[in-house]
């Protein structure tokens, strides 16, 4: 990825999250992040990781699906705010569950812990260490 396509690509994800957070701000209880923006090297086509937060997964997919129709609008507003692009990059996005995902991998280790703890045989008064020794 050359230097110009990282920095394209860094205007497309600020400028797509300001225009996410003000013009096409989700009417639901979600909450829409732009992750990352990758950029082909001909500038052509911009692929849009969001993460989509919300209470459940049929939510998280009907706020993406609903992104995901927009995408040609959100293209036009775009369009004013990158005035020195000959070319309005195409937009795909992507749906990143990585947020989901760790808190998925944090419930899993938090009930090995939990099991463990629960495993653990309790030390005896009689087994303990007494001064001196280790």
């Amino acid at each position: 990825m050359s230097i110009r396509t990282e920095r394209v690509g860094r205007l497309i994800q600020r400028e797509i999250a300001d225009l996410l957070q003000q013009d096409f701000a989700e009417a639901s209880t979600s909450l829409v992040t732009v992750t990352g923006v990758r950029m082909t090297d001909d500038l052509g086509t911009a692929y849009v990781d969001v993460s989509v937060l919300g209470a459940d997964d049929r939510q998280r997919n009907a706020a993406f699906l609903r992104l995901d129709q927009q995408a040609t609008e959100i293209r036009h507003a775009l369009a004013p705010r990158v005035k020195h692009l000959k070319r309005i990059p195409d937009l795909k996005f992507f749906l990143d569950e990585g947020p989901q995902r760790r808190e998925r991998m944090d419930e899993l280790f938090a009930k090995i812990a939990a099991d463990r703890d629960d495993d653990a045989p309790e030390p005896d008064a009689d087994d303990a260490p007494s001064r001196g020794e280790y």
